[in-house]
């Protein structure tokens, strides 16, 4: 890949991504899919001035070894210096980058229950991570590389050489990083225009959302009181603006607990504990998932309905435009990062709380009166299709068109 494009998203998931202050702590999550890349977010954040730069590798074939040869006993297992390693970080106020170079269908025949056990044992031990990072008490931020078998099954007509290639201008592409820009300046323009779009949103004050297309999406999404859109550049509590996910093309924002009724069909896979779950539906009342089925894995999708009390309610909708930069695309990344922001989409599980006025001063037990779905999950689908109609009902009754044939018209 061209040396001079790996270097500009470097510094920009360290520059617009995580914002990095002086002699602040970085923490770098890669996968040794993504070393070239890792080792540019490093020398970057020194440039930017971190003080300590550590970067936390893995390896998705090694950790499949683990899954086959482990016990599910010994999966639910969590070391203490692997907490110790999380609490650290929060201590010193540090930022993270994650690079996502996922390897499709690598754990299709591992056993269900032993990913769900790790998968629960580690959000049980790490809830105080979760917390602190959904909260966004520090800068985070997402960025994707490819690799060989990601990008085979993203272009399977093409030779592994020419699919590496395509892969990597397409998340280039929809990161705004090119030979000829300037991908910070880029991402500020785009900031700007996103939180222009929140404005819009937040001084609707909507109640309800109502969402239909031909595909059978029929539902009602009533938002919590005092609710805040969001999308594109967030604040920590000192103020800094970061961006947690590069690309991002989302306005999002909570709805209420119990306040979902209706039918939502999936239009992407959904990639949950590295399976494709495929052609999939879930049916609505009072907020929780009552009914569903899918195509493809749908004991997968029921490790994730089951996974804990709050994982059969939503907390998150986003809305995309399908008339959008990933989305006329045209490719299907097999990937959240990428897909969601190509498609309204909402998340089973922990809702945000940056999404409610004063949301991350509430305690727990404040947010849950507010109607707020606390869970260990947090899992994104897509639903927006090119037909998709929502409309909005304010809370003195007045209903406000908000897509028309899948796009935004406010």
């Amino acid at each position: 890949m061209n040396e001079i494009l790996i270097r500009k998203l470097a510094k920009l998931a360290v520059k617009i991504g995580v914002n990095v202050q002086k002699g602040q702590y970085v923490f770098v999550n890669a996968s040794t899919d993504s070393k070239e890349i890792a080792r540019e977010v490093v020398k970057e954040a020194y440039l930017a001035g971190a003080g300590k730069v550590v970067v936390n590798w893995s390896d998705d074939y090694t950790a499949l070894y683990g899954y086959e040869y482990r016990s599910v006993e010994s999966l639910s297992e969590v070391a203490q210096w692997q907490v110790d390693k999380y609490r650290d970080f929060i201590e010193q106020n540090g930022a993270v980058i994650t690079i996502k170079s996922p390897v499709p269908d690598l754990q299709q025949d591992v056993a269900p229950d032993k990913l769900q056990a790790y998968n629960i044992a580690m959000r049980k031990n790490l809830s105080f991570y979760y917390d602190h990072m959904m909260g966004s008490k520090s800068q985070w931020t997402i960025i994707a590389a490819a690799n060989p078998i990601w990008a085979k099954k993203v272009f399977p007509n093409l030779e592994e050489d020419k699919a590496l290639e395509n892969l990597w201008k397409a998340i280039l592409d929809a990161s705004r990083v090119t030979m000829e820009n300037d991908p910070i300046q880029d991402w500020n323009e785009h900031n700007a225009r996103m939180l222009a779009h929140n404005k819009i949103l937040n001084d609707y004050h909507f109640d309800t959302l109502y969402f239909k297309n031909k595909l059978g999406t029929d539902l009602s999404i009533k938002l919590v009181d005092e609710h805040i859109w969001a999308g594109g550049g967030e604040h920590t509590p000192e103020g800094l603006l970061f961006n947690p996910n590069i690309p991002t093309e989302e306005n999002f924002t909570m709805p209420y607990k119990f306040g979902v009724n209706g039918k939502v069909v999936a239009t992407k896979p959904l990639d949950y504990q590295g399976k494709l779950i495929e052609d999939f539906w879930l049916e609505f009342k009072d907020g929780k998932v009552v009914d569903y089925d899918a195509r493809v894995n749908k004991e997968i999708l029921e490790n994730l309905l089951n996974f804990d009390e709050g994982s059969r309610y939503l907390g998150e909708i986003a809305l995309i435009s399908y008339d959008s930069p990933i989305s006329n695309s045209g490719i299907l990344f097999y990937n959240t990062l990428f897909d969601e922001n190509a498609s309204c989409h909402m998340a089973l599980g922990r809702a945000y709380t940056i999404n409610i006025k004063n949301g991350t001063n509430m305690t727990l037990e404040e947010l849950k009166e507010k109607g707020y779905n606390h869970s260990m999950a947090h899992s994104d689908f897509m639903f927006g299709s090119e037909d998709l109609s929502i409309i909005g009902k304010t809370h003195d009754g007045k209903e406000v068109v908000i897509f028309e044939s899948g796009n935004f018209v406010i």
